[in-house]
């Protein structure tokens, strides 16, 4: 997909980079089509240079989502390695480690499925939403348990331009409760209310245009009547039901996607500004237990 760069935007990385300090290289071998490269010949349980981590940002931004295979990295070295993209969050209901509160423990047993299987992008009920994910496998089935990864730049992109007239200016209400309602406590839904971004944001590093809408947070528009002319309160009502489920489809589009079938100690390191993603619930009673850190981004705009 060629999109264009506006001047600020970040020079795609090469398929190999050089590593100053220690004369070594990782190598970018792309998944799919529509997004996704897998990273080899790179150890993160190493201490990277500055260098090597500005061409990982990089290669994050135009891949979207970047797979690392054999990495036996400790818990206390996954957040080391997430911090040097960004501030970690602290998930304000999902179960975390005993030591590092900002690594998720996500995962069910033998006896309760795990209940992330829908389309979503992380966290984009805050305020400020999260820049990235990264996850690492601990435990998985031997089949089973892939996730999949959509490009939500594509997306927008292969929308028709009377689709892309009618949501643009258009705001969308993102709300924790859907999904986490039942563990908040009065105090923690005071300290995240629901949340307005744009249908379309920007991708403050690359320039992209992203549909930024997910079935698992998103409620309803909050400017729909006043950005589109409808007879009365019914027609209208419809109107945005109609355009909600149209948008809320797209991420199923196989062409926009990539899948990963996890080993233990890989790792998934992907962009949630321009990405949705799908962890598929095939496997139970099997167990997968993953770690995630999670990279505080900036303000949809």
């Amino acid at each position: 997909m060629d999109i264009a760069q506006p001047p600020h935007a970040t020079v795609a990385a090469p398929a190999i980079v050089r590593r100053s300090a220690l004369q070594s290289s990782f190598v970018l071998s792309r998944i799919a089509p529509a997004l996704g490269a897998e990273v080899g010949n790179i150890d993160l349980a190493a201490e990277l240079d500055d260098d090597i981590i500005a061409a990982l940002r990089r290669a994050l931004v135009e891949h979207k989502v970047l797979v690392f295979r054999d990495q036996d990295i400790t818990p206390a070295q996954h957040v080391r390695l997430a911090r040097r993209f960004g501030e970690l969050e602290v998930h304000p209901t999902f179960p975390h480690h005993d030591e590092f509160p900002e690594l998720v423990l996500l995962g069910g047993d033998d006896k309760k499925p795990a209940m992330e299987n829908g389309y979503h992008s992380d966290v984009s009920w805050r305020e400020i939403p999260s820049m990235a994910s990264m996850l690492r496998c601990v435990q998985c089935p031997e089949i089973g348990g892939d996730t999949v990864w959509v490009n939500m730049a594509l997306a927008y992109e292969k929308l028709p331009a009377s689709r892309k007239q009618q949501i643009e200016g258009l705001l969308a209400v993102h709300d924790i409760l859907p999904a986490f309602g039942d563990k908040m406590t009065p105090e923690q839904r005071k300290q995240f209310p629901a949340a307005v971004h744009p249908v379309v944001r920007t991708h403050p590093e690359s320039g992209e245009k992203i549909l930024y809408v997910n079935g698992a947070f998103v409620t309803h528009f909050a400017n729909f009547r006043s950005r589109n002319a409808v007879r009365g309160a019914f027609e209208g009502q419809s109107e945005k039901q109609d355009l909600m489920e149209y948008l809320l489809r797209q991420p199923a589009i196989l062409e926009y996607q990539m899948r990963l079938r996890w080993r233990p100690n890989t790792i998934a390191f992907w962009d949630n500004r321009s990405t949705q993603h799908y962890a598929i619930q095939d496997y139970f009673p099997a167990v997968r237990r993953m770690m995630r850190a999670t990279i505080i981004g900036d303000r949809p705009f």
